[in-house]
């Protein structure tokens, strides 16, 4: 770009904004955040149904024993990875018969979690008002989990259940100081871009089952 054009865009953004070039920028203004009262069934029952008006399915059970029985149901023999998450170990699930736990984001969990039906996590947060798990990529919950198996099956203990982002950003105001990667999973994957014709499965799972313990 030239540099009299440039400089002519520039003056007239500046005078829009009612500003003087080399003028510091103002202050920006406070965040402000506002988290409703929500109470927790209220929370859980909206989790549940964003959730399934996207396609996705969910389930409600009273102990980590229950989590585990179900989610022995869902593996079934199929192919199975699991993340490291504690969470999955306290309930027992890693331990499944099957199922492949214990590795780290390299090549051994590429060809792991890309030959797997059924890739198991919990997630970091759950947020009720979009159905929406929020997945903070770290030893414990390593991204290609959720990412490459057909099924991801996410168990999630109620205590982790937010109104919605305003609450995830107070409690995690700068993700970037604690991870590379924060991923926002809301439904099973999918896209309409080609055609218009909403196709589920191109770039992540086509099924998504979440589990709330509690």
């Amino acid at each position: 770009m030239p540099q009299g054009s440039r400089e002519n865009i520039l003056h007239r953004v500046r005078t829009a904004l009612g500003r003087s070039a080399g003028q510091p920028p103002s202050e920006a203004p406070p965040v402000r955040l506002r988290i409703p009262e929500v109470d927790m069934e209220a929370r859980i029952a909206s989790l549940r149904m964003r959730i399934e008006a996207l396609a996705g399915a969910t389930h409600r059970v009273a102990t980590a024993e229950d989590a585990r029985a179900l989610v022995a149901g869902i593996v079934a023999g199929r192919p199975t990875v699991a993340s490291n998450s504690p969470y999955l170990a306290e309930c027992g699930i890693a331990s499944l018969p099957g199922v492949r736990t214990g590795i780290r984001e390299t090549d051994d969990m590429r060809t792991a979690a890309a030959a797997a039906e059924v890739g198991i996590t919990s997630a970091d947060y759950a947020l009720a008002d979009t159905g929406t798990l929020v997945m903070i990529s770290s030893p414990a919950e390593a991204r290609l989990v959720s990412l490459l198996p057909i099924l991801h099956v996410a168990v999630v203990p109620r205590e982790r259940i937010l109104t919605g982002l305003d609450e995830l950003f107070t409690l995690l105001p700068k993700p970037a100081d604690q991870t590379s990667s924060m991923v926002l999973i809301t439904g099973p994957s999918r896209t309409a871009d080609i055609e218009q014709i909403l196709v589920r499965g191109v770039h992540g799972p086509g099924q998504i089952t979440v589990i709330i313990v509690g």
